[in-house]
C-alpha cells in the first residue's frame, strides 16, 4: 500500500468472546489491531490461530487480535456452529461474525486466511495472505510500538476479551476413534488435548493419555492400531496424529508410554520431493487421520493437501499422493490434487483406500496406484443431495468407514449426517441425520456402527433404520468471484519482505509461482511454474467461469544477524473468477503487503 487508508468499521452479525458487547474501532483506538480473516473449516486458518498465540502472549497489553469469521460453507454461517468452533479451537480473542462477507469485501480479502494490521490511530498498515507471518508480524509490531509510544498514541492495558464459562463432561470435541483388542475404544479427545480409552460401551473412562496443550498432545485427531507383527518390532501399538504439534506420537498399550515417532514439530514449508526422510527430522503439517495401507501408515496430511506415508520399522516418512495444490484432480499418484484430506478407511478385501477430502466435499479412493473421485465436484460445490454419484453432494466430510459389502459410510460433517456410497449402484444415500458435526465413524469387529458426534461431545451408536434419499439443496460458496476480462490478463502477486528481511537468492531465484485452472480449458496460456511473481495469462472467452489455482512462495533471510535465519512465505489461492468483457485485465494477489510510508 502506497497511501494511508482508514480501516473500515468492524460491522458484523454479532460478536463472541466479548461478554455480549459489540466492538467498534473507536473502542479499540490506541491498540495495534490484527484482524484475522478465517473460516473454521480451513486448516491454514487453524495454523494461523496457533501462530498468533505467542504474539498475543508477548504483546498482550499493546495488541488486540480480532477474528473475522468469513464463512465458506453454509454450515459455517450458523452462529451456534461458529460458537462451537471458537471453543473447539481455543480462540482466546474477540471474534466478529462476518456471515454476509461484508468485512471480507471491505478489507479486499481474497484468500483464507488473510491478516490485516491496523495501527493505533485507525489506519490500515499491512495486509498479508496465508500462514507463516508470525516473525514478520513481530517485527512490524515492534516498529509500531516504538513509533506510537513515542507519539503518545499507544494505550497499553487489558483488551476486550471476555472468556466463556469452562465446559465439563467426559469428552470435549472428540475427533476420531478406533477399537482396541478386547473391545475397548480409543478416542482422541481433541479439545482436551488427550487420548482416552473407554469401555466398549463408550461410557466409562479406563485411562487417559495426556491432557495439557502441547504436553504431549495438542488437539490430536487420527489413530491407527499397528498390525501385531509390526507393533512387536516397532515397540508400540498405536500411532496418533498429534495434529497441532505437527507430529506423530505412539502409545504402548501395556505400559501407557507415549513416545514421539515422527515430525520435527515445525510446520512443513518446503518443496515437494519423492525421497524418504528421517521421520523425526521431517517437517509435517497438521496430520489429521491415519490408516494402515500398502504395508505402511498412511497419513492424511491435511495442512498441505497431501497423503504421506510413515514406516514405523525403517522410521522414515515421505509423500504418498498429492502435489500441495489445493483442488480436485484424479489420476496416477502422486501427481494428483486434494484439498485437506481428513478421513481415511481401508477396504482390505478390495485393497482400496477411502478418503474424505473435506475442502472439495468429496469421497475419493486410491486403488492400484490411481486416485479416483466417487462423489464430489470441487472446492466451491457442496450440499446435501442423494442419488447418482455424479450429482450427489456432501458438505465438508471428515470421516469414512468401510463396510463388508464394499460400500462406504461417510461422516458428512457439516450436513450433520451419515451418508452411504454404494459402489455397485454408484449411488449416495443418507443413513442418519440431525447429528452434531460427526467427525468419524467406527465399524467394530462385532458389526456395530459408532459415530463420533464431535459437537455433541459424545459417541453415538447408529440405530438400524430406513435409508433416506435427500433431494436437498445444492450450494456454492458465496465468496465473491473476481471478474476478469477474456483474453490476455496479468497476474501479479505482491510481496514485500518483512521488516529486517530481504529476498534470499543464494540458492537461485527466491521466487516461485505455479498457476493452473479448473476447468483446465479456462486457461489458454500461462499454466506452469516460473521464478517470477508476475505472469501473463490468456483466459478462454468461451469458458464463463472457473477457478484459478495459484501457488506463490518467496524465500527471505534476516539482514541484521551474522547468521540470519531463512524464511519461506507460501500461499495457495483458489480464486473463483467470472469472465466479463468490461472487467479489469489484471488480478493482484497480496502474499505480503506493507505500508511503505
Amino acid at each position: 500500500m502506497n497511501s494511508r487508508v482508514r480501516a473500515p468499521e468492524l460491522k458484523g452479525r454479532g460478536w463472541l468472546n466479548t461478554g455480549g458487547k459489540d466492538l467498534t474501532l473507536a473502542d479499540l483506538r490506541g491498540k495495534i489491531l490484527i484482524l484475522d480473516f478465517w473460516t473454521f473449516c480451513c486448516i491454514n486458518c487453524l495454523h494461523v490461530l496457533d501462530e498468533l498465540r505467542p504474539l498475543e502472549e508477548k504483546y498482550g497489553d499493546a495488541i488486540v487480535v480480532i477474528g473475522v469469521h468469513s464463512p465458506k460453507f453454509e454450515h459455517e454461517r450458523d452462529p451456534k456452529a461458529l460458537a462451537a468452533a471458537v471453543e473447539r479451537y481455543g480462540v482466546h480473542h474477540p471474534v466478529v461474525d462476518d456471515g454476509d462477507m461484508h468485512l471480507w469485501q471491505q478489507y479486499a480479502a481474497k484468500a483464507w486466511p488473510t491478516l490485516a494490521v491496523v495501527d493505533p490511530t485507525g489506519y490500515l498498515v499491512a495486509s498479508m495472505a496465508g500462514e507463516g507471518h508470525a516473525e514478520g508480524l513481530a517485527r512490524l509490531i515492534d516498529e509500531l510500538v516504538a513509533k506510537h509510544e513515542a507519539d503518545g498514541t499507544l494505550h497499553r492495558g487489558d483488551g476486550p476479551y471476555v472468556p466463556p464459562p469452562a465446559p465439563d463432561g467426559l469428552l470435549r470435541f472428540p475427533g476420531k476413534a478406533i477399537e482396541l483388542p478386547g473391545g475397548n475404544l480409543l478416542v482422541s479427545d481433541s479439545a482436551r488435548h488427550s487420548v482416552v480409552e473407554l469401555t466398549a460401551d463408550g461410557e466409562t473412562p479406563v485411562r487417559r493419555f495426556g491432557g495439557d496443550r502441547k504436553r504431549p498432545f495438542d488437539e490430536p485427531q487420527g489413530l491407527v492400531l499397528l498390525p501385531p507383527a509390526v507393533a512387536e518390532v516397532a515397540g508400540y501399538d498405536v500411532v496418533v496424529a498429534d495434529t497441532v504439534n505437527h507430529q506423530l506420537r505412539a502409545i504402548t498399550l501395556a505400559t501407557g508410554e507415549i513416545s514421539l515417532v515422527a515430525g520435527s514439530g515445525r510446520p512443513w514449508r518446503s518443496t515437494v520431493d519423492d525421497h524418504a526422510h528421517d521421520a523425526l527430522a521431517a517437517d509435517l503439517s497438521s496430520p489429521w487421520d491415519l490408516a494402515w495401507f500398502d504395508d505402511r501408515v498412511i497419513v492424511a496430511m491435511a495442512g498441505i493437501h497431501q497423503l504421506w506415508w510413515f514406516d514405523p520399522i525403517k522410521r522414515t516418512v515421505g509423500v504418498y499422493a498429492g502435489t500441495t495444490v489445493e483442488s480436485l484432480r484424479d489420476g496416477p499418484i502422486p501427481d494428483v490434487w486434494m484439498a485437506q484430506p481428513s478421513g481415511l478407511a481401508v477396504d482390505r478385501t478390495r485393497n482400496r483406500l477411502w478418503i474424505a477430502d473435506s475442502e472439495t466435499s468429496a469421497l475419493r479412493f486410491v486403488e492400484d496406484g490411481v486416485m479416483h473421485t466417487a462423489a464430489g465436484q470441487g472446492l466451491f460445490d457442496f450440499g446435501h443431495v442423494d442419488g447418482p454419484a455424479a450429482s450427489a453432494l456432501f458438505q465438508h466430510p471428515l470421516g469414512v468407514a468401510s463396510l463388508a459389502d464394499g460400500s462406504v459410510l461417510v461422516a458428512d460433517t457439516y450436513n450433520g449426517a451419515v451418508r452411504r456410497f454404494d459402489p455397485a449402484a454408484n449411488e449416495v444415500s443418507t443413513v442418519d441425520s440431525g447429528l452434531a458435526e460427526p467427525s468419524d465413524i467406527l465399524v467394530t469387529e462385532g458389526g456395530d456402527v459408532i459415530v463420533v458426534e464431535s459437537a455433541a461431545h459424545r459417541l453415538t451408536r447408529l440405530a438400524p433404520g430406513v435409508v433416506k434419499t435427500v433431494a436437498g439443496e445444492r450450494h456454492r460458496t458465496e465468496r465473491p468471484p473476481s471478474p476478469l476480462a477474456p483474453g490476455e490478463v496479468t497476474l501479479d502477486v505482491i510481496f514485500t519482505p518483512a521488516p529486517g528481511q530481504k529476498l534470499d537468492s543464494q540458492f537461485g531465484s527466491p521466487l516461485r509461482l505455479t498457476v493452473s485452472a479448473s476447468p483446465a480449458e479456462l486457461l489458454v496460456e500461462g499454466e506452469g511454474t516460473t521464478t517470477e511473481l508476475s505472469r501473463r495469462l490468456v483466459l478462454n472467452p468461451d469458458v464463463p467461469k472457473g477457478v484459478l489455482q495459484v501457488v506463490a512462495q518467496a524465500a527471505t533471510c534476516d539482514v541484521d544477524a551474522e547468521f540470519g535465519a531463512c524464511h519461506l512465505t507460501r500461499q495457495d489461492w483458489g480464486v473463483p473468477i467470472v469472465i466479463d468483457p468490461d472487467a479489469p485485465d489484471r488480478l493482484p494477489l497480496i502474499l505480503r503487503g506493507l505500508d511503505a510510508s
